[in-house]
């Protein structure tokens, strides 16, 4: 059930431009060379300001997991991209 409300928080950020930078501002800082860093604790908190309710290893396991269920399905799929991007902030 709270791999659900993973996946209906990130649903909500890639429909809504305002939450979704809030969670980039709040969530999310420009480290060495380029690289963004996501502090999950941060998003985790975010994602339960809204409603939402799940742990960091369940955060870890839609990112990690998910990914490479739904790259093996479709790599070209629009909403493995959205989610992708807004996971990880490219």
């Amino acid at each position: 059930m709270t791999l659900e409300q993973v996946q209906a928080f990130y649903d909500l950020l890639t429909k809504d431009q305002g939450i979704y930078d809030q969670y980039y501002n709040k969530c999310c800082c420009r480290g060495f060379f380029g690289i963004w860093n996501w502090d999950k604790t941060k998003i985790v908190s975010f994602a339960a300001s809204l409603g939402y309710n799940f742990t960091e290893s369940e955060l870890d396991q839609v990112w990690f997991e998910n990914d490479a269920i739904v790259t093996e399905s479709s790599v070209n799929s629009s909403e493995y991209g959205s989610l992708s991007q807004v996971a990880i902030g490219f």
